[in-house]
């Protein structure tokens, strides 16, 4: 399809993606879905196109990936903290409440590892206080929680399509809503603010354009659409495949000491989008079996290390260690697994035998 896409004249934002919006939306049960260069820039266009900026505050979790955090201050506005449930690293919807400050605009929960997050609840609290939500979905196309998908409470859900990803372009996201105000204020924001692109001049012939707001660079080219468009027919598919992939690990893994399991299932109906398969190793030895597997020929990587913890974040905004326990205990025991359909059971028998030979192994005094 990318050969196909060579031979036309419109190789940037086109019919393509069009077709990938589409899909994309209609999987989801949206109305409407603009396809963007990253997960970054549609929270970015979010917060824009619900007019957050300069002096405005936004919730969010301290456990995720730093673009998250980034997304809020790049329109000005100021990521408020709050701290994660224990059992699933999520962000803790029974504490936001207590935690919103007179300039909060809206919330920003992340769906990590591929399990939502309690949307129903996050969204009563955000109608008491007149507040959006927007979703970052970038390990959760899948997802299901409480018959509630990506996109369903949220003002928009945010996704990314970058090389790791269930539905990957190499880089890529997209973002969702049901809101036609806020669609067309995020197709006019993801193209420098103007009325017409490319494609549009191609189909209509050429009329002048014109620059109505401050606008960015933000649209997805057909090149990266025709990377994507055939992987939806898979989804499901490799989603049956990361099932059942878990499921071993979970079965193994239960048995190891000094390994504990974030939260698999919220219900009997709902579904985890598997993005990644973490576990966390108690008693802080998570760097110690990193380093051993690298030995063993086994890549396990940290999804994520807290971000209040971060260097940028202490600066900025003054965090300390302890602010979010919840989150640093995480972040400081976590480890992502490799974990990708065409594994075997073999290969997680032998990824979990190397860690509980790791576990089992005495422990080197300090110094």
């Amino acid at each position: 399809m990318v050969k196909e896409v060579l031979g036309q004249p419109i190789l940037t934002t086109g019919e393509y993606v069009e077709r990938v919006e589409r899909m994309l939306a209609d999987y989801l049960g949206v109305q409407y879905c603009l396809c963007v260069m990253s997960c970054t820039g549609a929270m970015h266009l979010s917060l824009l196109a619900l007019g957050i900026g300069p002096g405005d505050e936004v919730i969010t979790t301290p456990m995720t990936f730093i673009a998250t955090a980034t997304a809020i201050i790049e329109p000005g506005a100021t990521p408020v903290f709050v701290d994660v449930e224990p059992a699933s690293g999520k962000l803790d919807a029974s504490r936001v409440e207590a935690a919103i400050p007179p300039r909060t605009k809206a919330i920003l929960p992340v769906h990590l590892f591929g399990l939502m997050c309690d949307m129903r609840a996050l969204r009563a609290i955000a109608d008491r206080h007149g507040l959006a939500i927007i979703e970052d979905s970038a390990h959760c196309v899948e997802g299901t929680r409480d018959g509630v998908r990506p996109g369903t409470l949220g003002e928009t859900a945010c996704f990314s399509f970058y090389a790791t990803k269930n539905l990957t372009c190499g880089e890529g996201g997209a973002v969702v809503t049901k809101n036609p105000a806020v669609y067309d204020k995020l197709r006019l924001l993801r193209v420098h603010g103007m009325t017409k692109i490319a494609a549009d001049r191609a189909r209509e012939g050429y009329t002048h354009w014109d620059m109505v707001e401050m606008g960015w660079k933000y649209n997805m080219s057909n090149i990266e659409a025709a990377l994507l468009l055939p992987q939806f027919a898979r989804l499901d598919e490799k989603l049956e495949k990361r099932e059942a992939l878990s499921r071993r690990y979970v079965e193994r893994l239960a048995s190891v000491p000094g390994v504990r399991l974030p939260t698999q299932s919220t219900g009997p109906d709902d579904v985890h989008a598997r993005h990644l398969f973490t576990a966390w190793i108690v008693d802080g030895r998570r760097d110690e079996v990193i380093a051993k597997l690298r030995q063993r020929r086994v890549d396990a990587m940290v999804n994520y290390r807290a971000i209040h913890l971060l260097t940028y974040f202490r600066e900025a905004f003054g965090f300390a260690p302890d602010d979010f326990p919840i989150a640093k205990a995480i972040g400081d025991s976590t480890l992502s697994l490799p974990f990708y359909p065409t594994m075997s059971f073999q290969d997680i028998d032998t990824v979990v035998d190397h860690i509980h030979a790791i576990l089992q192994e005495p422990r080197r005094a300090a110094g």
